[in-house]
C-alpha cells in the first residue's frame, strides 16, 4: 500500500518528472535509450563528418549585386551608398554585410538536425571585450542582430571562412589561412568535448577570460589583447559624450553634428525616439529601474553603425546623473532576421517573432555568460528596436589586421568562444559525441571555408565592377 503513494517517476523514485527539467532514468534504461554523446556519435552515419567540405550552390543563387540591393530594402535610402562602399572595400567587409547570401549558400550543405541559438552572423570580427556590471572586461560574442534557433554547423562555417579571408588581408599565405580555419574548428571541437565533461553548472558559467584563451592555445595573442584591453577600459560613455557633445545654454548638454555619422534629428522624432524609453524600462530588469530613474534625458541624435547595420534606424540618447555624468543609450532597429527564410529548407522551425527586439536581447543573453545589464527592447513608432549601453568599455581585435603568424591564434580563441556559446542551448555532449576526438570535421569544414572564401572574392569582385560601371552607387571611406 505504501508503494501505491509514491509518485509517478523514475524506477523506485518518490520523485515525480517535472517539466523542464531532465527525466530521471535508471542506468538500465539509459543504456537501452543511449546517451547524448552517443546519440551524437550516431549521428555521423547519417550525416558524414567529411560531408562538409561539400558545397553545392543553390540554383538561382542571386549575383553579388542583386543580393547586396535585395539586403538593402527597407533600409535608410539615402544611407545605403555607405554600406555599400564599406562591403566593397575587401573581401572580408563584404562578408560581413552578407549574412543573408551566406545563409542562402549554407542550404546547400549538409546539416544535423541538432540546433542552437545562433549567432547568425558569428565572422571573426563580431568577437570583442565588453564591460560586465562591475566594470570588469570579458571577451564574447558582441554582435546578435541575426540571432535565431538553428544549425550550430552555419555559425561555425561562417567562423571559419572569415578567418580564411581576414588572413588573406593580413598578408598570410594561403596554407596559414587554411590552417586557421582548420584551428578555428579544432578548438570550437575540442572545447564542445571540455564542456561536455565538465559538471553542468561550471560548464554553463565557462567565463570567457584569459583562462580560456590559454586553453585554446592562443597565448600568442594576449599582449594584442592586453592592449586592446587598456583602450576598451577607457571607451565609455562619459569619454564618448564627452567629445560629441556640447553645453547648452539651459545647463544641460546636446549632441554635435559629425555628419554622415552623427546628426541630430527633428524634434518630433527626438520625442518619439525618448519616449520608446517608456516601454524599455518594462524590458530591463526590474532592479535596474532605480538606477535608470537617476538620469534625465537631454538629447536625442541618430548615428550611422557597422557594416551590416548600415541604413537601419540607430540612435543615441543622452542621459545626464545629478553630478552631469553621461550614461548613452544606443536604440538601434531590429530587422527580422535575415536567416530566417532559409531555416525551413534544411528542416528547422521558423517560429513567429512577436517583436524583433525581443528577438535579439533574448538571445544575446542565451549565448552570453555576461551580458549588458541594460539590455532591453522599445518600439519606436511602429519599428521594433533593442536597447543597449553605448561604449560599455568595448574593445576589439581587427582579425585582418593581426600579423599573419597570429590569425591562426586568433581563430582557436574564437572557436573555443563559439563553442562555449553554442553550449549555452545545444547539449555539449551530443555535440562532442558528433564532432569526435579526431581531426576529420576540422578539415571538412576548413575545406569548405577556403571555397567559400574564393566564392565571396568573386562576390566583392562582381559589386566593384558593378560600382565602377554605375550599376549601383557607393560612398566610399566613410
Amino acid at each position: 500500500m505504501a508503494g501505491a503513494l509514491l509518485p509517478v517517476g523514475a524506477s523506485g523514485s518518490r520523485i515525480p518528472t517535472v517539466p523542464g527539467f531532465a527525466r530521471r532514468t535508471d542506468r538500465a534504461r539509459a543504456e537501452a535509450e543511449g546517451t547524448p554523446k552517443g546519440r551524437g556519435k550516431a549521428l555521423r552515419a547519417r550525416v558524414p563528418r567529411s560531408a562538409h567540405a561539400t558545397l553545392d550552390l543553390p540554383a538561382g543563387r542571386p549575383d553579388a549585386v542583386r543580393a547586396v540591393e535585395e539586403s538593402n530594402r527597407g533600409r535608410v535610402a539615402e544611407l545605403t551608398p555607405i554600406r555599400v562602399g564599406r562591403m566593397a572595400a575587401t573581401p572580408f567587409a563584404f562578408l560581413r554585410g552578407s549574412a543573408g547570401l551566406m545563409a542562402h549558400d549554407l542550404v546547400g550543405t549538409p546539416v544535423t538536425g541538432v540546433a542552437a541559438q545562433l549567432c547568425g552572423d558569428a565572422h571573426a570580427a563580431n568577437f570583442g571585450l565588453y564591460g560586465d556590471a562591475r566594470g570588469g572586461l570579458v571577451i564574447d560574442l558582441n554582435d546578435f542582430d541575426e540571432t535565431v534557433t538553428g544549425p550550430w554547423e552555419w555559425d561555425l562555417k561562417r567562423l571559419a571562412t572569415s578567418l580564411v579571408l581576414a588572413g588573406r588581408e593580413a598578408g598570410a599565405d594561403e596554407d596559414t589561412c587554411r590552417k586557421a580555419a582548420y584551428d578555428t574548428v579544432g578548438a570550437y571541437r575540442r572545447t564542445m568535448r571540455l564542456l561536455a565533461r565538465m559538471p553542468a553548472l561550471d560548464a554553463w558559467n565557462a567565463i570567457a577570460d584569459e583562462e580560456l584563451v590559454s586553453h585554446s592555445d592562443a597565448r600568442d595573442l594576449l599582449g594584442t589583447l592586453e592592449r586592446v584591453s587598456e583602450k576598451a577600459r577607457s571607451n565609455t560613455s562619459a569619454r564618448f559624450a564627452a567629445k560629441a557633445t556640447e553645453d547648452c545654454e539651459d545647463g544641460g548638454r546636446r549632441f554635435v553634428e559629425a555628419p554622415p555619422v552623427l546628426r541630430r534629428v527633428p524634434d518630433a522624432e527626438a520625442a518619439a525616439v525618448a519616449a520608446g524609453l517608456g516601454e524599455y524600462l518594462g524590458t530591463v530588469s526590474a532592479d535596474r529601474l532605480p538606477l535608470l530613474a537617476r538620469y534625465a534625458i537631454h538629447d536625442v541624435a541618430f548615428r550611422v553603425v557597422g557594416t551590416g547595420s548600415v541604413g537601419t534606424r540607430s540612435y543615441v540618447v543622452l542621459l545626464l546623473d545629478h553630478r552631469g555624468e553621461a550614461l548613452v543609450l544606443q536604440v538601434k532597429e531590429a530587422r527580422p532576421s535575415v536567416l530566417g527564410p532559409h531555416l525551413a529548407a534544411v528542416g528547422f522551425e521558423v517560429p513567429e517573432v512577436a517583436h524583433e527586439g525581443r528577438r535579439v536581447v533574448l538571445g544575446q543573453k542565451r549565448m552570453q555568460v555576461v551580458s549588458d545589464h541594460l539590455l532591453g527592447w522599445t518600439t519606436v513608432d511602429r519599428r521594433p528596436f533593442q536597447v543597449r549601453q553605448f561604449r560599455n568599455r568595448k574593445g576589439s581585435v581587427d582579425p585582418a589586421a593581426l600579423a599573419a603568424d597570429q590569425v591562426d591564434d586568433y581563430g582557436r580563441m574564437t572557436g573555443a568562444l563559439l563553442a562555449r556559446a553554442h553550449a549555452h542551448s545545444a547539449d555539449p555532449r551530443v555535440l562532442a559525441g558528433y564532432c569526435g576526438k579526431n581531426d576529420e570535421l576540422d578539415e571538412a569544414v576548413a575545406a569548405l571555408a577556403v571555397t567559400y572564401a574564393d566564392r565571396t572574392e568573386a562576390d566583392h569582385g562582381e559589386l566593384v565592377r558593378a560600382i565602377g560601371a554605375g550599376r549601383i552607387a557607393a560612398e566610399r571611406g566613410v
